[in-house]
Formats: structure tokens, sequence, C-alpha cells
């Protein structure tokens, strides 16, 4: 038989990861999920055709109740089964697959938003996602207002009557400052705007924003719940008709649909997601504290850390963990920092996070080089300002590693 592809209430986070959406195969009993690369699929009559786009038509990716498709644009056997499952982990009614993170992320704002309107926005976030507030949404006559996130007051203060989203991360990149997520929340319920956050750094492993209020969740897929480095996706969160309406406009008429092996890939890495998770956990608070009592470090931002300005808010609004990400400044300085950068053997020096492998980079000169240094200082990310993504390997091989770059 079958395993079954919707979730049962009961199943833990890891069930739900191995099961949803997944199926044996009827005819062959294949058990690991199958592969479509077709871009179109074919009906039996005129009738059927013509049933197929009625009901397609609103943007459901799904031609009949039965599970058939149209066109690949418009959903795919394979990104259908991640899309359950990326929904059941955070809890949500439903989800779609993008090309990207930032498809999703800058999708989501498009659909969201409409000329005139307003957003209230970190200072502090993805550089990607930055520039879109700053420059893309201001070209299509939308105003953002960035703020410093982490205190509710000034959110509020922020809040305008043309104000139609609330846009959040936390923790954010690359500082690792916690926003309350349910205050955000009934702030911006209060003003009737949309509240959407970025979970990516988090992962609905450690925190779930739905539960807290949020309306939409967003993921760059290509980290955590990928795990290997080898896949892009991305993902919007939330209910049902709000998701329904982001697949006609991203994926059908924008076109920012994510790729059936790219899909394969991650709804496979997504299996093992829970268990990687408690590893990167365990793996970075351990080399936080660490950091944190070595003689060239000046300070250490992690949120597991009792030093962490945040923490007691972290403790309550991530239950599983504290992520994989942490950053730091060597009392050194940049010169400090580059001179370690170019030392290290086991960890890598790169970009993205979320691998399997330990990823270090200085943020200012190569993620948020987009970010002018006026609007870095302003959202708290120094000259020196070094990102770590924690990996899988023994931690005690990571401090040797970072220890001896000290030196």
């Amino acid at each position: 038989m079958p395993s079954p592809a919707a979730p049962d209430p009961a199943w833990g986070l890891s069930t739900v990861a191995i099961h949803t959406g997944h199926s044996v195969d009827p005819r062959s009993g294949a058990l690991a999920n199958p592969l479509h690369m077709s871009t179109t699929y074919a009906f039996a009559t005129a009738e059927d055709a013509v049933h197929a786009f009625e009901v397609a038509t609103p943007g459901d990716g799904q031609s009949t109740p039965d599970g058939e498709f149209v066109y690949a644009r418009w959903g795919n056997p394979t990104q259908a089964a991640l899309e359950a499952v990326v929904a059941a982990l955070e809890g949500a009614e439903a989800a779609i697959a993008t090309a990207s993170g930032m498809a999703a992320i800058s999708g989501a704002l498009l659909m969201a938003l409409k000329p005139g309107d307003h957003v209230v926005a970190p200072k502090s976030v993805y550089s990607a996602t930055h520039t879109h507030l700053t420059y893309w949404l201001p070209r299509y006559g939308i105003e953002v207002t960035q703020v410093d996130a982490t205190d509710t007051a000034t959110v509020a203060a922020a809040l305008r009557p043309t104000t139609r989203l609330l846009y959040l991360e936390s923790p954010d990149n690359p500082t690792l400052r916690v926003t309350d997520l349910r205050a955000c929340a009934a702030i911006g319920h209060a003003h009737g705007a949309l509240v959407m956050v970025d979970n990516t750094f988090a992962t609905s492993y450690n925190q779930r924003p739905l539960e807290l209020g949020v309306d939409v969740v967003l993921h760059s897929m290509t980290k955590y719940l990928c795990g290997h480095g080898d896949a892009l996706g991305g993902a919007i969160v939330g209910r049902a008709d709000w998701v329904r309406e982001c697949r006609r406009g991203v994926l059908r008429d924008f076109g920012g649909v994510i790729s059936p092996f790219n899909a394969w890939l991650i709804r496979r890495g997504v299996e093992t997601f829970p268990l990687r998770m408690a590893r990167h956990n365990a793996n970075t608070l351990t080399i936080a504290t660490a950091l944190e009592e070595h003689p060239a470090v000046a300070w250490v931002s992690y949120p597991g850390l009792p030093s962490h300005p945040q923490h007691a808010l972290a403790r309550r609004q991530m239950p599983g963990g504290y992520g994989a990400m942490l950053s730091f400044e060597l009392k050194g300085g940049l010169a400090a920092g580059a001179r370690m950068l170019s030392r290290i053997q086991l960890c890598t020096q790169a970009v993205s996070l979320g691998d399997t492998k330990t990823l270090v980079t200085h943020a200012p000169s190569t993620t948020h080089t987009t970010v002018p240094a006026e609007a870095r200082h302003a959202a708290g990310i120094t000259d020196g300002l070094v990102r770590m993504s924690v990996g899988l390997e023994d931690p005690a091989d990571i401090l040797a590693d970072l220890d001896q770059a000290l030196h």
C-alpha cells in the first residue's frame, strides 16, 4: 500500500519529514519518490482539457481533484510532493515551491503590495531583500520604512494608514538579532497589515511563525531544507487561499517555478532535515560558547548564548533550538578577520549557509556588498563582522581549525 501523502496530526516532526507527500509507486513498488521531468500532460478527451483549464485557471496547479496536471509551470507532481511536506513542517494549510529563495521573497512582496502601499521592515535583512526594499519596491510606487525590528514600540510607531505589510526576519541576517514575532504580528494585525517572516535562519525545526500569529512564512529551501548545497529553491507558506493566489502570480504568470530535479533533491534532503538540525544546533552552541571565551574574539552574536540581548525571547520563541548561524568579530577588527579567513583549512570561506560543511564569510565584503556602508552600520553590521554557518563536522575539529587560524 502507498504511504499516506497527508500528515497525521499525531506524527512527530521526523515522521512528517519522511512520510508527508511520499507515496510508493503502485505499479513497480518503488519506494523512492519519483522524479517527473515532463513539462506537459495529456488529456483523454476534449472535455477533460476544458475542465482542467477551468479548474486550474485560479492557480491551483492541479487540473482536477484527482491530481492530474496541466503544464509544469503551473504544477508538477514532484513539486507537489515537496510543497506538501514544507507546508506540514510549518503547520500550514499550503505551500508553493519556487525557483529560489529570492523568487519566493520577491514574488510574495509583489503579490502582497500595489502602488501607494507602505511596508515596514527591519534595517538588518538579507542583502537581496534589502535591494528589493530600497530599490525595486520604490520603483513601483511602494514606500518602505526600515526600523530596528527588535524594538516593538519602534515597529508600532512606523506603521501608517497605508501600511499593508510588516516584513520580518528572525534571527536576522547577518547580525542574528531576534524579533518578537508574536508581538509584531499583533501590532501588524491591529493596523490591518499582512505579517510576513523569512524563517530561513531559524527553520521550522526551531521556530514556527504561523503559531505565533504570522500570516506568511518564506524560506530559501536552498539552505537547511535541502541541506547539501546542491539545489536552489524557495517556498511561500501560509493560508490556502493566499498561497493559491501566489501560485497563479508567482508561478504561472511570473514564471518563478522550481525545476523538478531541484524539487526532487530538496524533497530528499527534507527526510534528514530534523536529524541535521539537531546536530547543527548542538554544534553551533558549542562553537559559539568556545568563541566567546577565545582571547582573540571581541564579541559573538548567537541567540543561544546568555549574553545575547534577546536570549530570553529566543528561549520562548525558538523551542527547538537556536539555529546554526552565528556572527562574531575579532579584536583586531577587519584586518584580523581577513587573516583568519585566509588561514582556515577545514572550514570553507564561502557564502550561503545550511550546508553539511562549515562555511565562513566576511559579510560586509561578500553577502552584503550591495548594502551601502551607512545602511550596514545603521543595521549593526560592523566592518569586521564574520558570519559563520556551522556544519555537521565534529565540533572539536571545527574548533581546532578556528584556533589555528586565530593564532
